[in-house]
């Protein structure tokens, strides 16, 4: 219905505030608008109702207002494309922000996905032209991680810090993403230690955090791989993080963490 309409000069944030008023309601956190047009049955079930029906519900309840915003294309006014979702960082729409267009835009200035605030509402916009489903579900889930590694409550803080710790002081190698794995090595090589004080660790705790609980929301709603490899965190240590994270932030009723689960209850 709007995809006509000359889309492509307007930045996110113009295009947030446009349709504002049209978003579509999922839950009482969650809306959408997706600009073109209505969604079948089947890809609002696929993009937008199964994922957000497999959170947590204190994963839920914790989270802002959401408007998730759905476009053909992003494109990068920099002329920057970041390397990966994983690393890159998330455009907050100041100048040089990203902006919909319905046009493919060039390679080096191709963006998947955008977050930013509006009022009290947080913003995230994904670009669903030439993407995967399976890549769409990664990026929705460590944009909601990461909104929840902003906010995270003493709590859950010292519970994961915890285990960090005991991991680092066993030596352990790996991580669960890249951008973790990147400041785990920096940790490694510096003198900071583990020391709450100590802000190398706190960086890389929250971002320790956020990959992990991208993979834990992933897993509840997906069928997802592990990859493995030198760089991934040892599988009986990854398992500890994702049970803790279960204890955390429960899965709603129906759903589960890990494959044995599903099958004991069959």
């Amino acid at each position: 219905m709007h995809a006509p309409l000359d889309l492509s000069k307007l930045s996110v944030r113009q295009f947030a505030e446009r349709f504002r008023g049209e978003m579509i309601p999922l839950s009482s956190t969650f809306s959408y608008f997706c600009a073109n047009g209505p969604m079948s049955e089947e890809d609002l079930k696929e993009y937008l109702e199964e994922p957000v029906a497999a959170l947590p519900p204190s994963v839920g309840s914790a989270l802002p207002k959401i408007s998730i915003l759905l476009v053909p294309y992003l494109e990068r006014a920099n002329g920057r494309q970041g390397a990966k979702p994983e690393i890159r960082k998330v455009e907050k729409n100041g100048p040089g922000g990203d902006f919909v267009s319905v046009e493919k835009p060039p390679q080096d200035r191709t963006s998947s996905f955008t977050q930013l605030k509006l009022g009290e509402e947080t913003v995230l916009a994904f670009a669903l032209k030439d993407q995967e489903v399976a890549e769409y579900h990664y990026r929705f889930y460590h944009l909601l991680a990461a909104v929840m590694g902003d906010h995270w409550s003493e709590e859950v803080e010292m519970h994961y810090t915890r285990l960090l710790r005991e991991e680092i002081s066993a030596d352990v190698h790996g991580e669960v993403d890249e951008a973790s794995w990147r400041l785990k090595q920096g940790l490694r090589r510096g003198k900071s230690g583990t020391s709450r004080a100590s802000s190398a660790f706190r960086e890389y705790a929250r971002q320790s955090f956020i990959d992990t609980l991208t993979l834990y929301l992933h897993g509840i709603c997906c069928d997802i791989d592990v990859d493995t490899g030198p760089r991934q965190l040892p599988s009986r240590y990854l398992r500890k993080r994702l049970l803790a994270l279960e204890e955390l932030f429960p899965p709603p009723k129906g759903y589960a963490v890990f494959p044995e689960q599903l099958e004991a209850r069959e």
